[in-house]
């Protein structure tokens, strides 16, 4: 077993553009990974609303954590961050959001856009909610139709059901909201964690099918440790009982599970063992069923209570996958899908075409660019073994393209990821972690 490391919060802006990917033979080591950004981003909302204060202990330092963080301020709440330490103190304000006018700048941030459209929901004030060009391209159609159809004020400034969007809030109303479910799981996030405070019992209604169900019992199970109990009726129906409120605890976050696909991967592809520490198997975060992917490709998993180790096989199988339920990882599985023996196919997962860039056109394109064959669907793709070309794979302002697409270049020498300071927004000391496995420093 190699060192452990650790990730931190690192400068990205002065890597080379584009970042050499040191090529490796059989990796051994572990990793203690930052927290969820899933969680922290759901914690802070929910610490904002509760009575009393709150400590969220091991808590991600990304730009994703800061949107969020610098908007509950924008609206009044009370924030102290110890990034180095990893702690952030809220003081909860019962439900209340004191701003009578705000506007917030969300960059690329999906979970900080939704959520807080949901927060100044609650308020009474003029709020604006805006992001970077990206942003202004991804739906909140749904949300917005939804709080309109119980009165709110809200409406997208271009008409088009994307941000920027205004509301003019003044508390909100009980009734029933019906989004379909096939676009994104966040929108019934964002609904769930403000239920508690609605003006009058209110039930989300799901039409169709939901992606992404593991995120909504993420939405739960933090509910739950600040005292909110989250109904829902397989997926159909969310609601909460009328008279609860969140009250403020000190909450520990586990590390991210979608960062640390990118290091089980890394096993993978090199035939090594990794282990990431202080992620338990029993974690409600839905990523973490990306290493039963990879044991259906062959691996061996261990799963001890504190931790998970991946070891390599010495050949990887392809396989037919539904990844619905863990779309953040259908990066991490497309970059060594090359080095499996047979095809691997990856089904229903045409939400993501809605991500931070349209991630089914950008895994084709650049696994074509290095040499890949590879065939494009509405919902998905199918890999074909091969070797990978040198290519400088291009990373369309999505973390999760440069995080993957530098597991494939371990394998790969020559190859090159642009734009390496993209994964600030949810994994800022990626390449600092990345690199000492590798044998490798950074510079």
């Amino acid at each position: 077993m190699g060192p452990e490391v650790h990730l931190t919060m690192e400068t990205t802006s002065a890597l080379p553009d584009p970042l050499p990917i040191p090529t490796a033979r059989t990796i051994q080591g572990s990793v203690v990974l930052p927290g969820s950004k899933s969680y922290t981003n759901r914690a802070l909302p929910i610490a904002a609303l509760a009575q009393g204060t709150s400590l969220l202990r091991g808590a991600l330092e990304s730009d994703d954590t800061h949107y969020m963080v610098d908007a509950l301020r924008a609206l009044g709440i009370t924030i102290t961050t110890d990034w180095e330490a990893g702690e952030i103190e809220v003081i909860g304000t019962d439900g209340h959001v004191p701003a009578t006018e705000a506007n917030l700048f969300l960059g690329n941030s999906g979970t900080s856009m939704r959520f807080l459209t949901t927060i100044a929901a609650l308020a009474h004030a003029r709020i604006r909610l805006d992001g970077t060009a990206r942003m202004r391209k991804r739906p909140l159609a749904p949300l917005i139709d939804g709080l309109a159809t119980l009165g709110v004020a809200i409406q997208s400034e271009a008409g088009d059901g994307c941000p920027p969007v205004e509301i003019d809030a003044n508390g909100l109303p009980g009734g029933a909201i019906a989004m379909r479910g096939d676009l994104s799981s966040q929108y019934f996030s964002a609904l769930a964690m403000v239920l508690p405070y609605a003006n009058a019992p209110l039930d989300v209604i799901v039409t169709g099918d939901l992606v992404s169900k593991p995120y909504i019992d993420m939405t739960a199970d933090t509910m739950r440790a600040f005292g909110v109990e989250l109904r829902h009726e397989n997926y159909h129906r969310l609601s909460v009982e009328p008279g609860q409120r969140y009250v403020g605890r000190v909450y520990d976050i586990e590390p991210d599970a979608s960062a640390a696909s990118y290091f089980f991967a890394l096993a993978a592809v090199t035939g090594g063992e990794m282990t990431v520490g202080h992620l338990p198997p029993t974690s409600a975060q839905g990523d973490l069923k990306f290493v039963d992917v990879l044991e259906a490709m062959g691996c061996r998993v261990e799963r001890n209570p504190d931790s998970i180790t991946v070891f390599g096989p010495s050949s990887l199988r392809g396989i037919d996958v539904d990844m619905n339920a863990i779309s953040d990882t259908v990066q991490t599985l497309a970059a060594i899908a090359p080095f499996a023996n047979e095809p691997t196919t990856i089904r229903n997962v045409a939400h993501i075409r809605l991500k931070e860039t349209d991630r089914i056109a950008a895994i084709a394109t650049e696994l074509s660019r290095a040499g890949i064959q590879v065939e494009e669907r509405a919902d998905g793709l199918t890999i074909y073994p091969g070797k990978p070309r040198p290519a400088t794979i291009q990373t369309y302002d999505d973390h999760r393209m440069a995080m993957s697409f530098a597991i494939m270049a371990t394998r790969t020498p020559g190859m090159s990821i642009a734009d390496p300071g993209c994964v600030a927004k949810t994994v800022p000391g990626y390449w600092r972690l990345l690199f000492p496995l590798l044998g490798a420093g950074i510079h």
